[in-house]
C-alpha cells in the first residue's frame, strides 16, 4: 500500500531475468509476457463459458457469436494494452495495474453498447452481460495470481530492481528500512549518493558511492537500474533535470519521492501552473458523506458476521471457560474517536489476575507498547486464539455499537494516551480498529514508531478501497499467525 503515488517515474529502465537475481530486470518482460498470456487464457475462458450459456452450442444462427468468441482475446488483449495496463511501472505492486484492466473492461462493454446503438446491430444482449464481466473477473484473478507468485521470489530475493538511493542519510535510512521490510516492492537498495558525500564508509548498510554529481558513475559502477531521488534541496529544479538527462542515455529509470513521504496517490494531483508542475494536496475527508457509508458500511458487515459465527464464537466462549477458571469474555477500557472512552471486549486469553501481574514481568517495552514473547499469563488456548486473532473476534460487538471500525488505527490504552504528543493524537481522529495498516504490516513485531506512523497513514490517506485492500489482506495475516502473541 505504501509506495502508491509516493515516487513519480520520470523514466523506465530496462533489464535481464524472470528466474535470475536482483542483479537483472529480464523478469519484466517475462513477466509481462506471462500477464499477456493470462490475459489471453482469461479472454478465451469467459468467451467459451460466455457462449456455451447463452446459446448452448454452435448453430447457424450463432455462428457471428462463435466468430466473435474466437476474436475477443485479442480485442480484449488490445483494450488492456490501450490501457497501459501493461507497462512495467504497473506492475508487480499497487492497485493502479488492477484498476487499468478494471477500466478496460468497462471501456469495452460501453464501446460495444454505443457500436451497436450507433450501428442499429441486433446484438445479444445476455451473451455481451455475461462475458465481458467475466473476462475482466478471470483477467483479474489471474493478474493476482501472478503478482502473489512475483511477492514470493521477491520474498528471497528475485526479481529486484537495483536502487541508488540520492539524498540525506536521514531519508536514505528511512528508505533502506521500509524497502528491506517490505520486500514485495522489489526495491533493493545498492548504494548511496550524499550531498558532499565520498566514496567509503556507509548509511543504513548500504556503501556510498560518492557525491550527487557522481551517480551516474555509482549506478555503472553497481549495475544499477533505478535512482531514487529523495527530498533534497540540493537536488534542486535543474540539477535534476541534468540528472535525468545523463540517466536517459542508459535508459536508467529516475523516481522522484517528495518530502510528503505518507501522503497517498490519490490526495496528491500535479496541477501545471506559469510551467511549474504544482503537486496538490488534498486534505484527509475525516468527516461527512464518506464517513457516513464506512459507518453504515461497518455495522452491517459487523451485524452480518455476528449472526454468521454465532456458533463458533459460543464454541470458542465454552473452550475458553473450560480450559481455565474465569469469565468467556475479557473487558478493557479502551480510547475511541476524539478520546471518547469505550469498554472494548474480547475473549479472554490469560489466567485470571493476569493484569496484576504485569508490573512484576521483565517485559519488552518499546515506547508506549507492552509487548512480551512467550508470556506466561496466557494460557495455551489463549496462545492459539492470539496467533489466529480469534481473541478479538467479540470486537465486532464494538463495530455494531460504533465504538470501533472494522478498519482504523490499533484502540489505544488511556494510559498510552497520556502520554501522546500532537502527532500521534491524531490517531484519535478516526474510530479503532479491528484490524488496520498495523495487523496486516507485521502486528506486533512492529516497533512503537512504525506502529504510530502506519496509524498516521491511515488516518491521513483513509478511504473505503483502503479499507477493503486491508480487510482482504487480513485474512492471509491471521491464518499466517506471524507477529502475534
Amino acid at each position: 500500500m505504501r509506495g502508491e503515488g509516493l515516487m513519480a517515474v520520470v523514466r523506465t529502465g530496462h533489464g535481464v531475468g524472470w528466474g535470475a537475481g536482483p542483479r537483472t530486470l529480464s523478469w519484466v518482460r517475462s513477466y509481462r509476457l506471462f500477464a499477456v498470456l493470462g490475459d489471453l487464457c482469461g479472454a478465451g475462458l469467459g468467451a467459451a463459458i460466455a457462449f456455451s450459456v447463452r446459446f448452448g452450442g454452435p448453430t447457424s444462427y450463432v455462428l457471428p457469436y462463435l466468430l466473435v468468441s474466437l476474436a475477443l482475446p485479442g480485442v480484449w488483449c488490445c483494450a488492456v494494452a490501450l490501457n497501459r495496463a501493461y507497462e512495467p511501472r504497473m506492475l508487480g505492486v499497487g492497485s493502479e495495474e488492477f484498476r487499468r484492466v478494471l477500466q478496460a473492461g468497462v471501456a469495452l462493454t460501453a464501446g460495444t453498447a454505443i457500436g451497436s446503438y450507433i450501428t442499429k446491430t441486433d446484438v445479444a444482449r445476455g451473451y455481451v452481460v455475461l462475458s465481458l464481466p467475466l473476462v475482466t473477473l478471470l483477467t483479474l484473478l489471474f493478474r493476482y495470481a501472478l503478482r502473489r507468485s512475483l511477492h514470493r521470489r521477491r520474498a528471497s530475493g528475485a526479481c529486484m530492481r537495483k536502487v541508488v538511493a540520492v539524498g540525506h542519510p536521514a531519508s536514505i535510512d528511512e528508505l533502506v528500512r521500509l524497502f528491506r521490510r517490505e520486500r514485495y516492492h522489489g526495491m533493493d537498495v545498492v548504494a548511496a549518493c550524499l550531498p558532499g558525500g565520498a566514496a567509503g564508509g556507509s548509511v543504513a548498510g548500504v556503501p556510498i558511492g560518492g557525491d550527487l554529481a557522481d551517480v551516474p558513475l555509482v549506478v555503472d559502477q553497481y549495475n544499477a537500474d533505478t535512482v531514487a531521488v529523495l527530498a533534497c534541496p540540493e537536488m534542486d529544479g535543474q540539477a535534476l533535470r541534468r540528472l535525468a538527462w545523463r540517466l536517459e542515455r542508459t535508459h536508467t529509470e529516475l523516481v522522484v519521492a517528495p518530502a510528503l513521504m505518507d501522503v497517498a496517490g490519490p490526495r496528491t494531483t500535479i496541477r501545471p501552473a506559469a510551467g511549474l508542475p504544482l503537486l496538490h494536496v488534498e486534505h484527509p475527508e475525516l468527516a461527512g458523506a464518506r464517513q457516513l457509508v464506512k459507518n453504515v458500511f461497518d455495522r452491517l458487515v459487523a451485524a452480518t458476521l455476528l449472526v454468521l459465527l454465532a456458533p463458533a464464537l459460543a464454541g470458542l466462549a465454552m473452550a475458553v471457560r473450560a480450559t481455565s477458571p474465569g469469565t468467556a469474555l475479557f473487558r478493557q477500557t479502551r480510547v475511541g474517536r476524539d478520546g471518547r472512552l469505550f469498554t472494548m471486549v474480547k475473549f479472554r486469553t490469560m489466567r485470571r489476575g493476569s493484569e496484576n501481574q504485569k508490573l512484576t514481568l521483565v517485559s519488552d517495552r518499546d515506547g508506549l507498547l507492552f509487548k512480551i514473547r512467550n508470556d506466561p499469563r496466557v494460557t495455551p488456548l489463549g496462545t492459539l486464539m492470539r496467533r489466529h486473532s480469534l481473541d478479538e473476534l467479540p470486537q465486532l460487538i464494538n463495530v455494531v455499537l460504533g465504538h470501533m471500525s472494522l478498519v482504523g488505527p490499533r484502540p489505544p490504552l488511556p494510559e498510552e494516551v497520556e502520554r501522546y504528543g500532537d502527532d500521534v493524537r491524531r490517531r484519535l481522529l478516526v474510530r479503532p480498529g479491528l484490524t488496520g495498516l498495523w495487523q496486516v504490516s507485521g502486528r506486533s513485531d512492529l516497533s512503537w514508531e512504525e506502529s504510530v506512523r502506519l496509524d498516521l497513514r491511515y488516518v491521513e490517506n483513509w478511504s473505503l478501497t483502503l479499507d477493503l485492500q486491508i480487510l482482504w489482506k487480513t485474512w492471509s495475516a491471521v491464518a499466517r499467525g506471524q507477529g502475534a502473541y
